[in-house]
């Protein structure tokens, strides 16, 4: 599998053979920033689509099919629309802090995004504890969400975000005990090693029980992180007229819109990385022909493919159940996901300590 690490190792080499060694990490960095950003501003669009289009094939609809071959323009025509759109003032609300959140959120979706192993070298912000960056990166987009419901001077718009805090918080655990268990299952929290123990196999399949246990509670975690349904509360139409960003309107209510699509790729991306291989391909024992054949593929190839069967697999969640009470919502993470994530984790331990895994 091409290491594209050699192309970037070049391109440093070739920059410092130009320029001081400064200036060539600088011209480097604002590089990667920008790939970052027309990256995340891509994968929005197209989750943005794909949504649609689900949607409507779950519900016996064509979905976008007027502007453009097959809708597409459609959501251009969109975006051009939110970019104009008048972005109101609120009477009363804390201006600052009311204009300030959707960064913040933005931010640490940009930041979380930046973490996903795409390929093998492809890699933007790849640490020894590449994991606990993650988590930490991924939990500061609760703080822009309880200030735009404070700042907004709105009570629908505060339950919203007293909601949506109260659901973060509680489903990071389980995120984390899932993570935690492939952590101790592989002794790394570097996410590009994490890929690279998963060469004769993806952990999915041979992490025995455990890791498929962790691989399901990760996706029900995860899919309430970010508040998709059944665990939209925090945007429950028909109780709270939008939620948090009920006062939002323009490219600020944009931004929300963006993250909360991106973060359903972010999730699935991590869940690509850590149960399903990453950007490895898929290997059989015994069957050297069709691995010889599935090695061709390229690894960032596998990398979208993945991700996006999991973002499919989620749509498919979201429209199919009916949404939860707050009650019921809370009362599955506390009284099973959080108990089963343990129990589970402490089976993974039992299994590396007297090697029963793979």
């Amino acid at each position: 599998m091409f290491d594209f690490s050699t192309v970037t190792s070049w391109i440093h080499a070739w920059l410092t053979s130009l320029m001081p060694s400064g200036v060539a990490v600088f011209i480097e960095c604002v590089f990667v920033g920008i790939a970052i950003l027309v990256m995340y501003a891509i994968i929005a669009v197209i989750m943005i689509y794909m949504e649609r289009k689900v949607c409507a094939a779950f519900q016996c609809r064509l979905g976008p099919n007027r502007v453009g071959p097959f809708g597409i323009f459609q959501l251009f025509a969109d975006i051009i629309k939110m970019l104009i759109k008048e972005i109101i003032v609120i009477r009363h609300a804390d201006k600052f802090l009311y204009n300030l959140a959707p960064y913040i959120v933005i931010v640490a979706s940009v930041l979380a995004f930046s973490c996903l192993p795409v390929g093998q070298g492809l890699e933007i912000l790849d640490f020894n504890v590449g994991v606990l960056f993650l988590l930490a990166a991924s939990s500061i987009g609760v703080v822009g969400i309880l200030l735009a419901g404070w700042s907004s001077n709105n009570k629908y718009s505060l339950i919203g975000a007293m909601r949506s805090g109260a659901q973060m918080v509680s489903y990071e655990l389980s995120v984390g005990i899932s993570i935690l268990t492939i952590v101790v299952l592989t002794d790394t929290m570097q996410l590009s090693e994490i890929v690279a123990r998963q060469t004769d196999g993806w952990f999915i399949f041979k992490g025995h029980l455990p890791a498929l246990i962790a691989f399901v509670i990760y996706l029900i975690s995860g899919n309430a992180e970010v508040n998709r349904g059944p665990f939209d509360l925090p945007e429950a139409e028909s109780e709270l007229t939008a939620g948090y960003h009920t006062e939002y309107s323009g490219m600020h209510f944009g931004l929300f819109y963006v993250a909360e699509f991106v973060n359903l790729f972010i999730i699935a991306g991590i869940s690509a990385t850590i149960f399903l291989g990453g950007w490895m391909p898929l290997h059989i024992r015994g069957w050297e022909g069709v691995n010889a054949v599935m090695d061709y593929v390229p690894g960032f190839v596998w990398f979208f493919g993945k991700a996006f069967f999991v973002v499919w697999l989620l749509m498919w969640i979201k429209w199919t159940f009916p949404r939860l009470r707050i009650d019921q919502m809370l009362a599955l993470e506390w009284k099973i996901l959080i108990p089963a994530g343990l129990v589970n984790l402490l089976v993974m331990t039992a299994c590396v300590v007297f090697g029963w895994h793979f």
